[in-house]
């Protein structure tokens, strides 16, 4: 957007399409104002524009516009408290002799989009959180044909496909607000299509996002999606195998399963201190692995590929790998660095929902300081076209 554009709408105090802000101190109004405008629910199909920096009058607020606030405000954007993921550009402009920072909300393509489980929209000048009716018209307005591969409809699948009791008992508590669970008495099938696991009524067919995450049989319609360990007791994959197992069933299935089984394999040697207290030495920090195998699960291609997430644990070593290259604006040098993109965003989602990530974009980073803490060399990492290896070396 030109400055000629960005002067009319900060002129114009009745706009829906805009919100100011003096200051960034209420981080929270922000965000719903974030969210409010990629839902576009009066479809606009226009970018929305919140202005930092100028009071609701429209004059000058003076707020200096730093480097930081500028970072902090694009940070938003995948710090996984409004999802799915904004599009969002945040700049610095000099509008009527005034600083501001800007940003920029484009419409997202998979409404409703949600800030900490509630749904907001614009209603006139003023930011209000979405009725039933208005969920059931920002499901409407979802465009299949840009959805990423984690919303395809799967057509071969109905709602009997789905186990509903885990539905309702592990993630609607999880992914929803109690307060918004108990305002909007809405049916089931408006349940799961408020939150992608199905397209909306009355055609209601299960997304793979749905069929992942609380499927009877995911495999059934997704081939890959299952995780493939083995203990090897050596160094090498000819040689003998200790342990394998065959990982599937619903997400919730595999990622509990994947931590019971990183849990007990790993070995903790004890020291006795000149004082009689015992010291714990694991060969691997579980933090460090878990979070590796999450990224691995969240960030894997389940398009297009039959082939599992890997988890190969020898003597040595633990290499872990997923199908699927870096992906979008990631590449070799910026990966780990807080840089994100996500081929699953929505998959990404529902895992941090349910709390199995903190916050985007610092897995890796997390996984290195475990393993420097615990005296093990940091992870190595090797991409491909067709798949993503990391390999964590035991401690010596």
């Amino acid at each position: 957007m030109d400055a000629q554009e960005l002067t009319t709408l900060l002129d114009d105090l009745e706009s829906d399409r805009v919100e100011r802000k003096a200051s960034s101190a209420d981080g929270k109004k922000i965000r719903q104002a974030i969210c409010a405008f990629a839902n576009d629910l009066p479809n606009h199909k226009k970018p929305g524009v919140l202005f930092v920096g100028v009071n609701d009058d429209g004059t000058c607020a003076n707020l200096p516009i730093t480097d930081e606030l500028l970072l902090n405000l694009a940070n938003i954007r995948s710090e996984g408290k409004i999802l799915p993921f904004p599009v969002l550009q945040v700049s610095k402009r000099l509008l009527n002799s005034c600083a501001l920072a800007v940003v920029i909300v484009e419409p997202s393509d998979a409404p409703p989009v949600r800030f900490e489980g509630r749904t907001w929209i614009r209603v006139g000048p003023r930011r209000a959180t979405a009725t039933p009716e208005e969920e059931r018209r920002l499901n409407e307005k979802r465009r299949a044909r840009d959805l990423p591969f984690d919303l395809f409809p799967l057509v071969s699948a109905s709602i009997d496909d789905l186990n509903l009791a885990i539905f309702k008992r592990e993630y609607l508590n999880s992914a929803l607000a109690p307060e918004v669970l108990e305002e909007n008495q809405r049916s089931l099938s408006q349940q799961l299509a408020s939150v992608r696991f199905t397209t909306p009524p009355p055609e209601s067919c299960p997304t793979v996002l749905g069929i992942l995450i609380v499927g009877k049989d995911a495999r059934q319609f997704v081939p890959g999606d299952y995780a493939q360990f083995l203990r090897i007791d050596g160094t090498e994959l000819g040689d003998p195998i200790k342990d394998q197992k065959e990982i599937s069933g619903s997400l919730l299935d595999i990622l509990r399963v994947l931590d019971e089984t990183l849990q007990v394999n790993i070995s903790i040697a004890s020291d006795i201190t000149s004082q009689s207290l015992e010291l714990q030495h694991p060969d691997y920090p579980i933090e460090a692995l878990r979070q590796l195998v999450r990224n691995a699960v969240m960030h894997r291609s389940y398009e297009q590929t039959n082939a599992p997430v890997k988890v190969y644990w020898f003597n040595d070593r633990i290499e872990i790998s997923n199908p699927g290259g870096l992906f979008g604006q990631v590449n070799p040098e910026n990966f780990g660095h807080g840089v994100t993109d996500y081929r699953n965003p929505h998959l990404a989602g529902v895992m941090k929902d349910l709390g199995y990530v903190q916050r985007f974009g610092y897995g890796i980073p997390t996984a290195r300081r475990a393993l420097e803490k615990n005296g093990n060399p940091l992870p190595e990492f090797f991409f491909h076209d067709t798949h993503t290896l990391v390999v964590i070396r035991r401690q010596s």
